[in-house]
């Protein structure tokens, strides 16, 4: 007799964040986050970047059953707003972050579910019935909000779906997108009883930051954000000194350094049975001029760019945060 479950792969990264893969269940309005008593995550190696994050997973079924599973795959949420900072570059691809999946050996053709939401409604079926791709900064969703009936214009505009660009509401202003875009890919799997299962996911980032550093005021390291920078990147003294020196160079003429972040989301891999019994985690700063802080234990410089660190028994209580200073074109 099989069990069935569904399991949940919410990735990341940053601004917005992806994370580890988690268990859920298909309940009424969509899937609900639960755990696992018989699979559990033997083995976990991630490695993050700044141009691909790569995760691969052993499971382990230790019943005597075979569990069926709905495996899925959150995107991060596209959320349109009037002044688009967005990190993606394909925003014309329902595969945004050109996410790719594959378990043991075998590439996964996975199915796209994707719901708009605005203010904490569920919009999606009225997109449908007007034809409104659902993309918030792609040329045919442009296209098509400038062809709305003006009913359904001054509607939206009510409503916050959309804001118009412009004097008023009239028709021929432009109309930016405000919703909320949910993609979820999934797939139906088996783990088969007492028995190991790989599956490995690779995706290219959507990478927030800043032109300058941002965490100084007044080249000083005080203030709010500073404060907020110093828990999240767990900041030291000796980067915090070479910041500093970075941005008086900018300051005296040089070019800015550049701020990154990275976010991946690991405390939904507590949601297996027990915790993870192998953990690795290699990160890759990009460039060697480049300057990375983040919080964690044991970790070992492994290359010119390449850190890493280890451990046992791991429980992800706390999910992760990368922040990485780019040094300019001409200093890397």
């Amino acid at each position: 007799m099989l069990k069935l479950f569904t399991l949940i792969v919410a990735a990341v990264i940053a601004s917005p964040a992806l994370a580890n893969d988690t268990m859920a269940e298909v309940k009424t309005g969509g899937l609900i986050f639960a755990q696992s008593d018989d699979v559990s995550m033997a083995e976990e190696d991630l490695f993050i970047s700044a141009s691909e994050v790569r995760v691969d997973y052993i499971f382990e079924n230790s019943s005597d059953k075979d569990v069926e599973s709905l495996v899925a795959f959150p995107m991060p949420d596209i959320s349109g707003q009037v002044d688009n900072n967005s990190a993606i570059s394909d925003y014309d691809s329902d595969n945004f972050l050109h996410f790719s999946t594959v378990q043991d050996g075998r590439p996964i053709t996975a199915k796209l579910q994707q719901r708009v939401v605005s203010l904490g409604i569920d919009v999606t079926e009225e997109f449908a019935k007007l034809g409104i791709p659902v993309l918030p900064y792609s040329q045919k969703t442009t296209e098509a909000l400038a062809k709305l009936p003006e009913t359904v214009r001054k509607d939206w505009i009510a409503r916050g779906l959309v804001y118009p660009m412009g004097a008023g509401d009239a028709a021929g202003v432009d109309l930016v997108p405000l919703w909320t875009l949910r993609s979820t890919y999934w797939w139906r799997t088996t783990f088969p009883a007492k028995k190991k299962v790989s599956v490995e996911h690779r995706y290219k980032p959507a990478v927030g930051g800043t032109v300058a550093i941002s965490f100084l005021e007044g080249g000083e390291p005080k203030g709010e954000r500073f404060e907020e920078y110093s828990r999240k990147y767990c900041l030291d003294g000796d980067f915090v000194r070479v910041a500093q020196q970075r941005a008086r160079e900018a300051e005296a003429g040089g070019a800015n350094y550049t701020e990154s972040w990275i976010s991946y989301v690991l405390s939904t891999g507590a949601n297996w049975a027990g915790p993870i019994k192998r953990f690795q985690l290699t990160i890759d700063k990009g460039k060697p001029g480049s300057l990375i802080s983040f919080c964690g234990s044991n970790v070992q410089k492994i290359g010119p760019t390449t850190f890493r660190t280890t451990a046992e028994d791991f429980d992800p209580a706390k999910d992760f945060d990368i922040l990485i200073l780019n040094p300019p074109e001409t200093a890397q």
